[in-house]
């Protein structure tokens, strides 16, 4: 079988942290470990779509349907830079041979807010929360436009998830993790930890 590259992916406002793990030997390798952009600096409809949309509301400027537009704007143009900023990473792994990639995008239990315009005009201290959704969709996008195989991790649970994969116990996972970061370098913080599990998982499963 071939030897698969896991990409774990933890979407934020601005684009994601991302860990590339390779598997060698049964043991997890650190790739590489950057943030890949959704958006283009001093550009706020590609950073915070639903920010802007939020704050016309509250200032009483433009309709509904302008809104609507901005909103629309500002993924298109996310979409648009993770499907590209992703390809530029892969082209950066093209020299590993004969590997399968295959990616682990961090979620939450957010599945039921289905209109994440509607969800942020209503509740203006949750705009972050739909903004890091909004990333999670451009990623998807990206994973379509790439091609890239991708599975869908829920975070509360991933280390119950790894621990049952890797037959390992949380603690000594735990550990692999903060040795890992000696691979990967600075910042190596939870998120980092987490993408890198994640990306572990995503990695292993398809041995």
């Amino acid at each position: 079988m071939i030897p698969s590259t896991g990409l774990g992916l933890r979407a934020c406002k601005g684009g994601a942290v991302v860990v590339g793990v390779a598997i060698e030997q049964g043991e997890p390798r650190v790739l590489l470990s950057m943030f890949l952009n959704t958006h283009e600096e001093g550009d706020r409809l590609s950073s915070e779509p639903y920010r802007v949309a939020a704050e016309m509301a509250s200032n009483a400027q433009g309709t509904n349907a302008d809104m609507t537009a901005a909103v629309v704007e500002g993924r298109r143009r996310q979409n648009a830079l993770a499907a590209a900023n992703l390809r530029r990473l892969l082209d950066g792994l093209a020299h590993i041979p004969r590997q399968r990639i295959v990616a682990g995008l961090l979620v939450n239990r957010a599945a039921w807010i289905t209109d994440l315009l509607a969800y942020s005009l209503a509740f203006a201290d949750h705009v972050p929360v739909a903004e890091g959704l909004g990333v999670r969709d451009a990623l998807r996008f990206a994973f379509d436009r790439c091609g890239i195989e991708a599975i869908e991790l829920d975070e509360k649970s991933l280390r119950d998830k790894a621990a049952a994969l890797l037959d390992r116990s949380e603690a000594d996972i735990e550990a692999r993790l903060k040795a890992l970061g000696a691979q990967a370098g600075k910042p190596w913080r939870k998120e980092q930890k987490s993408a890198c599990l994640a990306a572990w998982v995503a990695a292993a499963g398809q041995e």
